[in-house]
């Protein structure tokens, strides 16, 4: 019988060096993605993760994922995301910030600096590419949305921390 151990050596952590990342994956104009974890690269059987790198005053079309939920990690650089049946909301992240995509979300990251690119760590709940593109009616000033919930409740105009 085997060393229940060794197992564990072929079938356990696994480190994808920056190096190692897949260029193998569907591109969009303006953006660089690469596979880190999927399952020719870690074994992995529901996530994919990656990195995206989105060139100055870059913008997809608007699209969504269908069922697969998004989380995007920003790096550096700061994304403008506008998302509604007619793109008619947007929200900015910066580094260190999430940005959370649900299901069917109608969306579009954009680059919002045009001199510097914008870095992200991209994850999803599933391997496959589904990117649905819309051909929808895009508002020219979208409303801007703060997040706001019980534990995080909006500031008070003119209060400092």
């Amino acid at each position: 019988m085997s060393d229940p151990t060794s197992h564990w050596r072929d079938h356990g952590i696994r480190i994808v060096h920056s190096n190692q990342l897949d260029l193998n994956t569907p591109q969009t104009p303006g953006m660089t993605r690469a596979a880190a974890i999927n399952h020719a690269t870690a074994g992995a059987n529901k996530l994919w993760a990656g990195t995206v790198n989105i060139h100055p005053n870059a913008k997809t079309g608007a699209h969504h994922h269908g069922e697969l939920e998004s989380v995007i990690y920003v790096v550096s650089g700061k994304a403008r995301m506008r998302w509604g049946e007619s793109l008619e909301f947007y929200a900015e992240a910066g580094p260190g910030d999430f940005i959370y995509v649900p299901p069917y979300v109608p969306h579009q990251e954009i680059n919002a600096n045009t001199d510097e690119p914008l870095h992200c760590v991209l994850v999803r709940s599933n391997q496959e590419p589904v990117v649905v593109n819309l051909d929808i009616p895009v508002v020219e000033q979208p409303e801007e949305v703060h997040w706001v919930d019980s534990i995080h409740p909006a500031p008070v105009l003119g209060e400092t921390k």
